[in-house]
């Protein structure tokens, strides 16, 4: 509310707030559950860095966002990876429809007399919609963890082969750490072979 910051673990707000929105008891112990299990996963995962999950109320069901982050700092590199994950769940008696949209924002660079800098910096968001069974509201949050999961697992694979793969290719480009005559050799050695299986 306004400029005021509410605590996922403790549910009171900084400063406080005399007439605050507050979620339903049932959406509150939801929220605490998934804050327990998103630490857990965090740690596993990212090996430290921070982890937040908010839940409130909608009249179908409820919504909620689970924050991610790790930041590095090391001598040489900096990084920070940043992940911002929106869900809706409409239930419906046994089943429950989830809508997720993922973000994920990394930032990268270098620093260092004999490398000069270097940073590069990107967004990528992806959605998924599943339906999926419930029998408790503890399943609520196994679902969440699981569509989350599988989420940034697609993501960072297409961050590590896409992005990456073209910045590689971008820098090859630019610059060959071989002899261009060489690089050149092999690149045309590649076309051809790609253009013979395409035969």
């Amino acid at each position: 509310d306004g400029d005021s910051y509410r605590s996922p673990w403790s549910n009171e707000f900084d400063p406080p707030v005399d007439d605050a929105e507050m979620s339903s008891e049932r959406v509150r112990r939801l929220e605490v559950r998934a804050n327990e299990a998103f630490d857990v996963y965090r740690e596993l995962y990212y090996e430290g860095g921070t982890s937040s999950v908010y839940l409130w109320n909608l009249d179908d069901g409820f919504a909620g966002v689970a924050l991610l982050k790790k930041s590095s700092s090391q001598t040489a590199a900096l990084g920070a990876w940043d992940s911002i994950h929106v869900l809706e769940v409409a239930e419906r008696g046994r089943t429950a429809k989830y809508k997720l949209t993922s973000t994920v924002i990394l930032n990268l660079g270098t620093k260092g007399d004999a490398l000069g800098s270097l940073d590069l910096a990107g967004n990528m968001t992806r959605q998924v919609e599943a339906d999926m069974p419930v029998d408790a509201d503890e399943t609520h949050v196994a679902n969440i963890g699981k569509l989350v999961e599988d989420m940034e697992l697609k993501m960072r694979n297409l961050l590590q082969e896409v992005y990456f793969g073209k910045a590689k290719d971008v820098v090859g480009d630019l610059r060959s750490i071989p002899p261009l005559s060489e690089a050149n050799r092999d690149r045309a050695a590649q076309r051809e072979m790609i253009s013979s299986m395409g035969r």
